[in-house]
């Protein structure tokens, strides 16, 4: 039977390197494609993502499970992450979310950071990469906190109580900081929706 996340990271607390090693193998490529998400830059979200890792081990002799552990992991990752995103604003560049994201660097798998559907025809992908384009343009262009707020949400599947403790907010802020994102979205992508609708 599969150990809980707060029972490895109890096991790394008492000195056991092997669980650590579990931990960074179970959340290496999901921290990897949220940081790669914020920051939009390949190097960075995995120069990122190993200094999350040092920051979990140097802080496993005080760890105390109060939260759930991906609660307190991506915590770490959204802070990294905006703090990087505000000192880098000025050099931001462009990278396709569909660059390869190295994810496991042993054995050196490289594989795009999403999964790309089974066998569709031409013209059906190429439909989908342009909508897929659309939303992560419009990603892209919300406020830090609100982007870090809808990937949390959408993409890592979290819910409000722990992504609340993630971004430091009481849970009505971070629902008031969704719909704001949200509808935002909605409005960029209404040309996307109406293009479905007629389809």
């Amino acid at each position: 039977m599969a150990r809980t996340d707060v029972q490895l990271m109890l096991d790394v607390k008492a000195g056991d390197e092997q669980s650590f090693a579990l931990l960074l193998h179970r959340y290496r490529t999901p921290l990897v494609n949220f940081l790669y998400r914020m920051v939009r830059n390949r190097e960075q979200a995995e120069d990122l993502a190993q200094e999350v890792f040092i920051r979990v081990y140097r802080a496993r002799a005080d760890y105390v499970p109060s939260a759930k552990f991906t609660t307190w992991l991506f915590r770490i990752a959204t802070n990294l992450a905006l703090n990087s995103v505000r000192d880098t604003r000025h050099q931001r560049m462009e990278v396709s979310l569909d660059a390869p994201v190295k994810v496991d660097s042993e054995e050196g798998d490289e594989r795009p950071l999403d999964v790309a559907e089974k066998n569709p025809n031409i013209e059906e992908h190429l439909v989908q990469e342009a909508q897929r384009d659309m939303i992560r343009h419009a990603i892209d262009k919300l406020p830090e906190k609100q982007r870090a707020a809808v990937l949390l949400h959408k993409y890592q599947d979290l819910d409000y109580g722990e992504i609340s403790k993630i971004l430091s907010c009481s849970e009505s802020a971070l629902k008031s900081l969704l719909f704001r994102a949200y509808e935002t979205l909605r409005v960029e992508l209404a040309p996307l929706v109406a293009l479905r609708a007629k389809s």
